[in-house]
């Protein structure tokens, strides 16, 4: 009997490491259908010398844009455009706070961050369908 108690939690010990195992692939298959977006200073007023776009963390998944903030930054102003220069969104966020932006129609869009300082970063994506 103790042989057979041995063997069927050794199984689950077993089991419930491979069930880990599944689900962290899984979780990691999601994440590499997403990209991340890269931003590069467009615009200094000179105020500030320091470069802050490793600061700004924007990331697409398929339709949704996702942006974090490493740092405070302050006030900033992010203007999701496409190439063509139509405004697909127009919003402030006050950080480090982050947000998430849905983009309807596949296309080629930028992304422009405005910083309080006068400081513009942008970063171009493209959502595929």
């Amino acid at each position: 009997m103790f042989k057979f108690k041995e063997m069927i939690l050794m199984l689950c010990f077993i089991l419930s490491g491979a069930f880990c195992y599944a689900n962290n692939a899984i979780g990691k298959g999601i994440e590499k259908d997403g990209r991340p977006v890269s931003i590069e200073l467009t615009q200094s007023t000179g105020v500030s010398s320091l470069d802050k776009s490793s600061t700004i963390i924007p990331f697409i998944n398929g339709h949704v844009l996702t942006v974090s903030f490493s740092e405070n930054l302050g006030q900033v102003s992010i203007e999701v455009a496409t190439t063509g220069g139509a405004t697909v969104e127009y919003t402030s966020v006050l950080t480090p706070n982050g947000l998430q932006i849905y983009i309807t129609n596949a296309g080629n869009y930028i992304v422009t961050f405005t910083l309080s300082n006068g400081d513009v970063y942008a970063g171009e994506f493209t959502v595929s369908d």
